[in-house]
C-alpha cells in the first residue's frame, strides 16, 4: 500500500505523466490521483473520453492539474504535431484509470476512435509503461470477452493493474474495484522506476 512516502513522490518531481479517464462511476477516485501527482511535482496530462465527462467535470481535472484536459482529437493541434502524437513522445508513463470493458475491447482490438484509445494507441509500450487499471461490475469483469481482452492486452505489453474486490455501485461485493487513489500512485512511481 502506497503511503505517500515523500522519497517515492520525489521521483514524479518534473516527470510528465498521462492520466486517461474513461467512463465509470470510478472516475471520482481519479480527482485524488491527479492532485496527488501534481502536488508532487509531476507533470499531469489528462485526456477523457466522452463518458468519462458524465462522471467528472473537465473542469476540475484542468484545475487539479493546472493545465487544459485533452477532450478531443481534434482540439489542440499545432503545426504539423498531432496532439496525441505530440503527447505519447513527451509522456514518461501512461495510466488509464478507470479502463471500462468498453476501453479495454478497443485498445485489444486496436481501435483508435477517439483521444483515450488514440493516445495510448501512439504510445510506445518499448518505452513507456502503459498501465491499464480495469474497473467494472463483477459480471462483466468475468465476462469471457473481458478476460480474452486481458489476455491479449497482456500478451500486448500492457501492465493490468488487477482490481480488487470490494463494495461496487451496483450495490453487490466482487471483483471489479479501481485500486484505491495511493496504490494507482504508488504504481506509477514504480512503472517509472522500473
Amino acid at each position: 500500500m502506497y503511503q505517500r512516502d515523500h522519497t517515492n513522490l520525489a521521483a514524479l518531481r518534473g516527470m510528465d505523466v498521462g492520466v486517461c479517464v474513461t467512463g465509470g462511476i470510478a472516475a471520482y477516485k481519479m480527482c485524488s490521483v491527479v492532485s496527488t501527482l501534481a502536488q508532487a511535482g509531476a507533470i499531469v496530462h489528462v485526456a477523457m473520453t466522452s463518458e468519462a465527462t458524465k462522471f467528472v467535470s473537465p473542469l476540475t481535472f484542468e484545475a487539479l492539474a493546472g493545465r487544459p484536459v485533452h477532450l478531443s482529437p481534434w482540439e489542440g493541434q499545432e503545426r504539423g504535431e498531432v496532439q496525441h502524437i505530440r503527447l505519447a513522445r513527451g509522456i514518461r508513463v501512461l495510466l488509464v484509470a478507470p479502463c471500462s470493458m468498453d476501453m479495454l475491447a478497443r485498445l485489444a482490438t486496436g481501435r483508435a476512435d477517439e483521444v483515450v484509445s488514440l493516445l495510448v494507441g501512439s504510445t510506445s509500450r518499448d518505452t513507456v509503461p502503459v498501465l491499464l487499471a480495469p474497473s467494472m461490475n463483477e459480471t462483466m469483469w468475468n465476462q469471457p470477452a473481458t478476460q480474452r481482452n486481458l489476455a491479449q492486452l497482456t500478451a500486448d505489453g500492457f501492465s493490468i493493474l488487477t482490481p480488487p474486490a470490494g463494495w461496487q455501485a451496483c450495490r453487490t461485493i466482487g471483483e471489479g474495484r479501481l485500486p484505491e487513489p495511493d496504490d494507482l500512485v504508488d504504481a506509477i512511481v514504480e512503472a517509472l522506476r522500473g
